[in-house]
């Protein structure tokens, strides 16, 4: 009996664990949706440049280009950037500012799903905490109905977190530990 009720409880928890994998992935489907053509652009971009063929690419270009450039054998005509390769240099720094843009666009955007992601879990943990709160006086209620002697960490703990006081609890110890935040403090 025991052993069938373990099973039917995790069949509940897996389904209920699968449907809150879904509701997630059907949020960041809905949020990917609203980007716009730029930031899809941008994120093809990143995840290729990302990539293990934009490294071999650049491997057979740089290679191409320098012996094009070096090999004896190779007809002055198609030496079109001899040593010290000022134009290819040229080429990768102009290459490299607009890789790095099309990657911080990428990460901009990554960084509001993840500022999404922990007000979501900012959200759910206050939740959590009330409903806590609450069973704990629930409890203590029925302990004194029932007249069993209370812990004091459970009538500590049945109080309503303040995150602001929770805030500036971190505040302190972290400006104790790292010094100022800044010179005129």
């Amino acid at each position: 009996m025991d052993l069938q009720n373990t099973d039917q409880s995790r069949e509940s928890i897996s389904s209920l664990t699968r449907k809150n994998v879904e509701t997630i992935a059907e949020l960041e489907k809905a949020a990917n949706l609203h980007r716009s053509p730029t930031d899809k652009m941008a994120e093809a971009i990143s995840r290729f440049v990302g990539s293990m063929l934009f490294v071999y690419l650049h491997l057979l270009w740089f290679g191409a280009w320098i012996a094009v450039g070096t090999l004896p054998g190779i007809p002055d005509s198609w030496r079109v950037d001899p040593f010290p390769f000022t134009f290819l240099t040229f080429v990768v720094s102009l290459e490299a500012i607009f890789l790095s843009t099309f990657i911080l666009i990428s990460q901009n955007h990554e960084e509001r799903l993840a500022r999404r992601r922990n007000h979501l879990d900012l959200q759910i943990n206050l939740l959590s905490e009330q409903e806590n709160s609450q069973m704990l006086k629930m409890l203590e209620e029925i302990q004194e109905h029932l007249q069993i002697k209370s812990n004091s960490i459970a009538r500590l703990l049945k109080e309503d977190a303040r995150p602001e006081e929770l805030i500036s609890q971190i505040e302190d110890v972290i400006e104790d530990k790292d010094g100022p935040k800044n010179a005129t403090e």
